[in-house]
């Protein structure tokens, strides 16, 4: 809004005072109706936008500028009075008429509308009275501009908590479990046009103001090309990316606004009522991270499943012996048997063929079947130790004594 003048306030002329110029004010208060048809008439033949709009909604345009030039000629009859421009001018309209007119086409109709008064000044003015009345049109112009700004921000502040609240609503849905068709629907109003790969990072919320932790999330993932759901709940900033199968990447693409401490990035889902799974999976890693005290970051939660599994998550655990114990299971009972003895002669090759009286280029050759079904290599002391974690878990849920 413009600064409050220095000038001295001048009082409102006293009703019984005339007009200084009572004859323009005449000619104006007559023209009034004539000059807002003409607007609508020439934002009909040269605005586009106007001319595809429902009919509903170029009525209530209709109004704002039939307001507009009445609001003038009130301010041209007291200049000296301070006037609730957007009031008088904007409040003919519904709210909703922000969402449906940009700030861009607010600016051409209020231009088309001084235009046309401006070309109709030598007609209006009484002789004499031109450049008063021009010049009285320029400060209402300006007045008008601020007016509209004003207008446009406070629907854009309304809008930006509203979205707050949603986005929140979203992703503590999506925290909670609770994510259903009226989750998607709340995310596509915020923009969400589900993407196809879908993944949950969670790490520590900074100290300070959460919005602009947000915001600097939103920055981080325009650059990297990833759609996002954000929100700080509690001490933890949520992060649900979508467009990008890599979470690892995503995690390293938009980590900068997360505090010190772990920060892990559950599995790839396929959309967003699928993004509960990664969500779990990615609050169970951070929660499990503790315990692996060299885990790189970010981290993937598929990582942490050793930790998670003997931290009782149930998913971990059920991960490990489903995509690593029974595909060996199946593969033949030499590969569990192999990758056993392996294990328990401290990965020793030599030992492990002593043990099953085999050559050791055999040791080694089921073991390259081991990393082939698993995808965990045997021989690396991180995946060792997850692979053994898998061989206890399948036994028990086997029932199995240990061979």
């Amino acid at each position: 809004m413009p600064e409050p003048s220095n000038e001295p306030h001048k009082p409102p002329a006293h009703p019984l005072h005339p007009h200084p110029h009572p004859a323009t004010l005449r000619r104006l208060e007559r023209s009034s109706g004539r000059l807002a048809a003409d607007a609508i008439a020439r934002m009909d033949a040269t605005l586009p936008w106007y001319r595809a709009m429902p009919p509903e909604n170029r009525s209530w345009i209709g109004l704002v500028a039939q307001a507009g030039i009445a609001a003038f000629t009130e301010w041209f009859r007291h200049p000296e009075t301070p006037q609730a421009i957007s009031t008088d001018v904007f409040g003919t309209a519904p709210r909703e008429l922000t969402r449906a007119i940009t700030l861009r086409q607010t600016v051409e109709m209020v231009r088309t509308s001084i235009e046309v008064m401006e070309a109709a000044v030598h007609e209006i003015a009484a002789p004499g009275d031109e450049s008063v009345l021009r010049e009285a049109l320029l400060v209402y112009a300006r007045e008008i501009a601020f007016a509209t700004a004003q207008v446009y921000a406070q629907a854009a502040e309304a809008r930006g908590a509203w979205d707050a609240r949603l986005e929140s609503l979203v992703v503590n849905a999506v925290l909670s479990g609770e994510a259903d068709e009226g989750t998607i629907s709340r995310a596509a109003a915020l923009g969400w046009n589900s993407p196809t790969h879908v993944c949950v990072v969670l790490g520590t919320a900074p100290d300070g103001d959460s919005e602009l932790t947000v915001e600097a999330i939103r920055r981080a993932s325009r650059h990297a090309k990833v759609q996002v759901l954000t929100g700080v709940l509690g001490n933890r900033l949520v992060v649900i990316a979508g467009g990008s199968d890599d979470p690892l990447q995503v995690a390293k693409a938009l980590i900068g606004p997360y505090a010190a401490g772990a920060v892990v990035a559950g599995p790839v889902v396929p959309d967003l009522l699928a993004a509960t799974k990664s969500a779990q999976a990615a609050a169970a890693g951070l929660k499990a991270c503790f315990a692996w005290q060299d885990a790189p970051r970010p981290v993937l939660a598929d990582d942490l499943l050793p930790e998670r599994a003997i931290a009782s998550d149930p998913a971990a655990r059920e991960q490990l012996v489903e995509e690593i114990y029974r595909p060996l299971e199946e593969a033949g009972s030499a590969l569990l048997e192999t990758l056993s003895v392996y294990l328990e002669q401290a990965s020793s090759l030599e030992g492990a063929a002593r043990m099953l009286f085999v050559h050791p280029n055999t040791v080694r050759y089921r073991l390259r079947r081991v990393t082939d079904v698993t995808g965990w290599s045997p021989s690396d002391v991180r995946s060792a130790f997850t692979l053994r974690i898998a061989l206890i878990l399948g036994r028990l849920a086997d029932g199995a004594p240990r061979s």
